[in-house]
C-alpha cells in the first residue's frame, strides 16, 4: 500500500477507528485544498476589483472629456487647421517628457508576457497615464483620427501597474493583474464587460487564452463598467439585431469576412510602413506627427472632415443602413494610418470600428444582405482581424448588438481573423499557434517592435 494511505481493512474485516481515520484524512486534505481555493478567489477578487475602479474612474473622466472635446471641434471647424501644430506640441512633449510612455500598448502587452521568474525588467511608467490622457484629447481637439481604446488600457496598465508596485506583486501575480488592467480599461470605455475580459485574457499571444487570470479579469471589466455607469456615463445603444439565418446568409457572410480580414491586413500594413518610414526619414520625433498633420490638413481640403477624429457619424450612418461608397472605408484607413504612423497619441480600436462599419455597409447591396447587419458584423469582425481576437470581437457583437447577432458575428470574425495574416496593431503581441494550426518552433512576437 502507497506511503500515507490507511489500512483500515484486516483478515477481511473493516477496522471501525481506521476507517474513521481515512475519512478524516481524506476530508481534511480536501477542506484544506478549498480553503486555498477560496483564498485565492477572494485575492483575486479584491486585486481585480481594485484594479477596475482605477480603470471605470479613470475611464469615466477621460469620456466626459471626450466628448466635451469632440463637441468643441464639431462646432469649431477651424481648430482642425491647427492639426500640424497640435502634431509637433504632442510629439515634443513625449519625445522630451515621455520616456517609456511613447510606446504604449504594446508595452503593456510585452510585459505581461515577460519571463515570470519574480524579476521585473521594466515596470509601466508612472507616467504613462497622465500622459496618453493628455495626449489623447490633445490628439482629438485637433481632429488626429485616434481611438478611444488605447487610452483606456494604459491609464489602467499604468495605475494598475503602480498599486502592483506598491504592494509588492512580482512574477506571474503581476502579470495576471497586468491583463486584469487591460480588461478593465477596455470594458470601462467601451461598456462591453464580457468583451473587455476575454479580450485581456485572447490578445498577448495568438494561440492561448490566459484562463489563470478570468477572475480578476472578469471582476475588473464588470467593476469598471459598473462605475462608469454609475457615475452617469451611458454609452450609446446601438440597433438589436435579430436576422433570419440560413445556410446562404453564412455564406455570405464568410465572404464578407474575408473582406473584412483584407481590410484590417490593409490598415495594419499601411500604418506600420508609415511609421516605419517616418523613423527613417525624419530624424527628429516630434517632426514626424507634424508632417503628419501637414498631410492630413491636404486630405482633408480634398475629401472633406468626415474622417477626423474618431468619426462616430459614420458609424450610425452605416447601422441606418445608409449607402455608403467603397471610399469610405479606404479614406478611413488613410486617415487613421496617417495618424497613427506619424505618433499622434490615442488608440486604434474606434477607427477600425468605423472602418468594418462603413465596409459592411458598402458590402450589403453587392452581396444583398442587410446594410446594417453587415455594418454591425463589419464593425466586430475588422476589429477582431486587426487585434487576433476572433472570440472578443463575437462577444463584442453580442453585447452591443443582442444574441440574434452571435452566429453571423462568429463565422465573419473568425474568416477575418485568418484572412489577416500575421499581422496585429500590437506588434508585440505573441505568436504561440500559426492560423494554420501548427504550434511555433519557437514562440516570437507577431512583428518586430519599430
Amino acid at each position: 500500500m502507497p506511503d500515507g494511505s490507511v489500512r483500515f481493512a484486516e483478515n477481511g474485516r473493516v477496522d471501525p477507528a481506521r476507517s474513521t481515520q481515512w475519512w478524516r484524512l481524506a476530508a481534511g486534505r480536501n477542506l484544506r485544498a478549498q480553503a486555498r481555493t477560496v483564498a485565492s478567489l477572494v485575492r483575486w477578487l479584491i486585486l481585480g476589483s481594485v484594479s477596475g475602479a482605477m480603470a471605470g474612474l479613470g475611464s469615466w473622466v477621460f469620456l466626459e472629456v471626450l466628448d466635451r472635446i469632440t463637441d468643441l471641434r464639431t462646432d469649431n471647424s477651424w481648430i482642425v487647421w491647427l492639426m500640424p501644430l497640435g502634431g509637433l506640441v504632442l510629439g515634443a512633449a513625449y519625445h522630451y517628457l515621455g520616456g517609456q510612455s511613447s510606446r504604449g500598448s504594446a508595452l503593456l502587452i510585452e510585459q505581461v508576457n515577460e519571463p515570470a521568474d519574480g524579476a521585473v525588467s521594466t515596470w509601466m511608467p508612472r507616467r504613462m497615464a497622465p500622459f496618453i490622457v493628455l495626449g489623447t484629447w490633445g490628439s482629438q481637439v485637433v481632429g488626429a483620427s485616434v481611438g478611444r481604446e488605447g487610452a483606456a488600457i494604459q491609464m489602467s496598465g499604468s495605475l494598475t501597474d503602480s498599486f502592483a508596485r506598491l504592494i509588492g506583486l512580482r512574477g506571474e501575480d503581476r502579470r495576471t493583474l497586468l491583463i486584469a488592467s487591460i480588461a478593465g480599461g477596455f470594458g470601462a470605455v467601451f461598456g462591453v464587460p464580457v468583451a473587455g475580459a476575454v479580450f485581456a485574457l485572447e490578445v498577448q499571444s495568438i494561440g492561448r487564452i490566459r484562463y489563470e487570470a478570468i477572475v480578476p479579469a472578469l471582476t475588473a471589466a464588470v467593476v469598471g463598467d459598473r462605475i462608469v455607469h454609475g457615475l452617469g456615463y451611458d454609452h450609446p445603444v446601438p440597433l438589436q439585431l435579430d436576422p433570419r439565418i440560413d445556410t446562404w446568409l453564412l455564406l455570405k457572410l464568410a465572404l464578407a469576412g474575408v473582406c473584412f480580414g483584407l481590410a484590417a491586413a490593409a490598415y495594419v500594413e499601411l500604418a506600420s510602413w508609415l511609421k516605419r518610414t517616418m523613423s527613417r526619414l525624419v530624424s527628429w520625433p516630434p517632426m514626424r506627427p507634424f508632417i503628419g498633420g501637414v498631410a492630413t490638413i491636404g486630405l482633408i481640403a480634398l475629401v472633406g472632415r468626415d474622417y477626423t477624429g474618431m468619426s462616430l457619424p459614420l458609424i450610425d450612418r452605416a447601422l441606418e443602413g445608409a449607402a455608403l461608397s467603397f471610399a469610405v472605408f479606404a479614406l478611413k484607413i488613410v486617415f487613421t494610418a496617417l495618424a497613427i504612423g506619424s505618433s499622434f497619441p490615442g488608440g486604434e480600436v474606434t477607427p477600425l470600428f468605423v472602418i468594418g462599419a462603413t465596409l459592411g455597409a458598402a458590402l450589403g447591396e453587392p452581396l444583398n444582405v442587410s446594410g446594417p447587419l453587415l455594418a454591425a458584423v463589419g464593425f466586430a469582425a475588422v476589429f477582431a482581424a486587426a487585434s487576433n481576437t476572433p472570440i472578443a470581437g463575437t462577444i463584442m457583437g453580442v453585447e452591443l448588438f443582442g444574441a440574434g447577432i452571435a452566429l453571423p458575428c462568429a463565422v465573419s470574425c473568425t474568416v477575418a481573423f485568418v484572412f489577416s495574416g500575421r499581422r496585429s496593431i500590437y506588434p508585440t503581441q505573441r505568436l504561440t499557434v500559426d492560423k494554420s494550426g501548427r504550434r511555433v518552433a519557437r514562440e516570437t512576437t507577431v512583428s518586430p517592435p519599430d
